[in-house]
């Protein structure tokens, strides 16, 4: 140590002398240590001042559970006495204050105490008083646990009990835990352990407890170690008894199919074994045994009206028995094309609706066309006019009301090339006509005031 640490541990040491305050002059890492029988154990111990300028003396001793105290060694800075009896098991070495435990027993387990005094190389020649305490146990690694389940055979539910024991060849202070699946299983109201868990008793047992059972145990000195697997298998049901078809339709407990339809059924229940199944065919004044399995076919055309059934499961191992009732009605369904148009029949009015509206509109407009381009057909009557001989144009004028027998005829409809003014003009009168009536009256009159002498501006 150099001179700057030697000051520093001489005016540390000289304040604690004043004040009377006390410190850590040795430090052990580990008040409790778990030693392996068998093995050898450390008990390491630091020292925090330097040797050379103090003066050392302490001992080792061992307390026992009952109370029995031995003193290991005795020992000062420059020697070491050890006890006859531990000789050949205690290693020490002085100045250093370590002790070393070798070949370890469970009479080794205990209490070892260190009490040291150190006087230091000063003036007041004060001695500092330090004493430590390390708890030492001695346990045995475990081996790998077996279970052992009683009954060994497959147990019924609400009638049988099931203990499962763990067990171990080597293992001292022994930590037990259960899983079931991998899942940790702790105490309820059917689950009961031991004191120290190795025994769990499921009374009675449940379908829930059905599964794969461990046992993992552990010590101080050893990691986790797994026993295999063991099933608990539990003799239940049957639970949730279901009759279900992938034909016809569905509602409640009501199927109903199409007529000459070859319709299949089955009967599925929650049970440990698997169930026995029976059909019966059930009618006002009595009941018929129909087959037996999971399984019932039934072809609609030989059913005259609807007909009550009936499937039962059994389970011979617990003896308990479900039912589940369904009555089979015929009637038409249709195609699937056809469910599926009366699936959609909520949108089918307003489709319909909408379509007619746009049928309706497109009508009305081509009718308004029409209806307002009357030039086409004056065109096609003044044509009709002047192709008649000029002969009859110098004909005793007429009202056009008196004998209309001469205009009856068919007409062409022609367009006429060139302009066709009074035509055009004749066309903007009609076109404010409300009425096909109205339209016709005025076709007349333009007739009737038809000029004697052709336009010649017409027939260019």
């Amino acid at each position: 140590m150099d001179a700057t640490g030697r000051m520093r541990l001489y005016f540390c040491s000289f304040m604690l002398l004043l004040t009377g305050v006390t410190s850590e002059f040795i430090h052990i890492p580990s008040l409790l240590l778990h030693g392996v029988e068998g093995k050898r154990l450390l008990l390491s111990v630091s020292l925090y001042f330097p040797l050379e300028e103090v003066e050392i003396q302490g001992t080792w001793s061992h307390t026992t559970a009952d109370g029995t105290r031995t003193t290991l060694v005795t020992f000062t800075q420059d020697s070491a006495i050890t006890n006859m009896v531990y000789r050949s098991r205690l290693l020490f070495k002085e100045p250093e204050v370590s002790l070393m435990i070798r070949n370890l027993t469970r009479q080794d387990e205990g209490d070892y105490q260190l009490n040291l005094n150190i006087q230091f190389h000063n003036k007041t020649g004060k001695v500092i008083k330090e004493s430590r305490t390390v708890h030492v146990t001695v346990d045995v690694p475990v081996s790998n646990p077996v279970v052992w389940k009683s009954p060994a055979h497959a147990v019924v539910e609400d009638k049988a009990n099931v203990t499962l024991t763990c067990s171990v060849d080597k293992g001292t202070r022994i930590e037990y835990q259960w899983l079931r699946n991998n899942i940790p299983v702790g105490p309820g109201e059917r689950h009961y352990f031991t004191k120290d868990n190795s025994t769990l008793l499921i009374s009675p047992v449940k379908k829930g407890d059905k599964g794969s059972y461990r046992c993992v145990v552990r010590n101080p000195v050893s990691q986790h170690r797994y026993s295999r697997p063991v099933e608990v298998n539990v003799y239940y049901g049957p639970y949730n008894l279901e009759v279900n078809s992938d034909q016809g339709l569905r509602t409640g407990e009501v199927f109903t199919i199409n007529p000459g339809e070859l319709v299949f059924f089955e009967c599925q229940a929650d049970s440990n074994p698997p169930n026995s199944y029976m059909w019966i065919s059930k009618s006002r004044n009595s009941t018929q045994v129909i087959t037996e399995g999971p399984r019932l076919e039934v072809r609609s055309y030989r059913l005259a009206q609807a007909e009550e059934y009936l499937c039962r499961a059994f389970n011979n191992f617990t003896q308990k028995q479900d039912e589940a009732q369904f009555t089979l009605v015929v009637a038409s369904l249709g195609t699937g094309k056809e469910k599926r148009t009366q699936e959609n029949s909520a949108v089918s009015p307003t489709v319909i609706v909408v379509c007619s509206l746009f049928v309706i509109g497109v009508m009305v407009l081509l009718f308004l066309r029409r209806t307002c381009h009357p030039k086409r057909a004056l065109e096609t009557v003044f044509m009709n006019i002047y192709k008649r001989p000029l002969s009859e144009g110098k004909l005793q004028h007429r009202s056009g009301h008196e004998d209309a027998t001469e205009d009856f005829g068919i007409y062409e409809f022609v367009s006429v090339p060139g302009k066709m003014e009074s035509a055009q003009a004749s066309c903007r009168s009609l076109a404010r006509l409300e009425s096909v009536q109205d339209m016709h009256t005025t076709i007349y009159d333009v007739i009737q005031y038809v000029p004697e002498t052709p336009n010649h501006t017409l027939l260019m």
